[in-house]
C-alpha cells in the first residue's frame, strides 16, 4: 500500500523514461558493485518505473502517465527540516512565511541557518558522507548526469541527519550544452554572471565543494573552535 509512506511518486515525461531506460543497466550495476564492496552511496532507491493508463470507457479514448516510484527517505521519522541542495547560491532561497504545505528550504537557508547551529557530524560520518558523495557523483557524470540534489532531513527524535541523492535521471543534453557555451560567450548579453546550466564536470565539482562545506566535523581538542561558517 502507498498510504504508509513508504514510497515516493514522481510524474516523469516520456522523454526522460527513455533516458532512465537507456542507462538502466549502468544504474543496476552501480548499486550492485556498492552493495558487494560495502562502499557507502546516497542514491535514493529507485522501486520501478510504471506506467499508469486511464481509458475512458464512454469515448475510449485514453490518457497514460508514467510514474516513478522511489523510496522515501524519511518513511517512519520525525524530520522537522528539510533542504534541497544543489551546491548553487542561485535563487536557492525560500521564504517558510510565503510557503503553504510541505516546507523544503535550500542551500541559502541551510547557510543561514548554520550561522548559528551549523550541521556538525562526527569525524567517521563525515568520511563516509565524503566517500559516498564522491562516487556517487563520479557515477553520475559518467552518465552525464546532472541538477541533482541531496535531499537532508533532521530528525530530530533520534538527532541524526537522514541524506540521499535525489532527481539523478536528467541527462545534460545537446540543448543544455547550446545553452552553457551562449551563456558564458556573453552573445546574449549573459557575459560576466554564471550560468544556470553547467556541465556534469563542473556541476559535480561544485557540488562536491558545497557539501564540503556545508557539514562540519564536530570539533575536537585538536581543532581551533573559533573557525566554521563565515556570517
Amino acid at each position: 500500500s502507498l498510504v504508509d509512506d513508504r514510497f515516493v511518486l514522481k510524474e516523469l515525461p516520456k522523454s526522460e523514461i527513455q533516458l532512465f531506460l537507456d542507462s538502466a543497466h549502468n544504474y543496476f550495476d552501480y548499486l550492485q558493485r556498492c552493495f558487494d564492496s560495502r562502499q557507502p552511496t546516497l542514491l535514493g532507491k529507485i522501486v520501478g518505473i510504471y506506467q499508469i493508463i486511464y481509458r475512458n470507457v464512454t469515448t475510449n479514448a485514453t490518457l497514460r502517465t508514467n510514474l516513478l516510484v522511489m523510496e522515501n527517505l524519511f518513511y517512519n521519522r520525525k524530520v522537522t527540516h528539510k533542504f534541497d541542495l544543489k551546491g548553487s547560491m542561485r535563487n536557492r532561497l525560500v521564504n517558510p512565511d510565503n510557503q503553504e504545505g510541505e516546507i523544503v528550504l535550500l542551500d541559502e537557508n541551510l547557510l543561514k541557518m548554520s550561522c548559528e547551529t551549523p550541521l556538525y557530524i562526527l569525524p567517521h560520518s563525515k568520511v563516509v558522507l565524503t566517500a559516498a558523495i564522491h562516487n556517487d557523483t563520479e557515477f553520475l557524470s559518467e552518465q552525464s548526469v546532472m541538477d541533482y540534489s541531496l535531499l537532508v532531513g533532521l530528525d530530530s527524535d533520534n538527532k541524526e541527519l537522514v541524506l540521499g541523492i535525489i532527481d539523478y535521471i536528467r541527462t545534460f543534453t545537446w540543448d543544455k550544452k547550446l545553452e552553457t557555451m551562449v551563456k558564458k560567450s556573453g552573445l546574449l548579453g549573459g557575459q560576466g554572471k554564471l550560468p544556470t546550466i553547467i556541465s556534469p564536470k563542473e556541476y559535480r565539482k561544485r557540488f562536491i565543494d558545497a557539501m564540503h562545506r556545508y557539514f562540519l566535523m564536530v570539533p575536537d581538542h585538536w581543532a581551533g573552535l573559533g573557525r566554521g561558517l563565515e556570517c
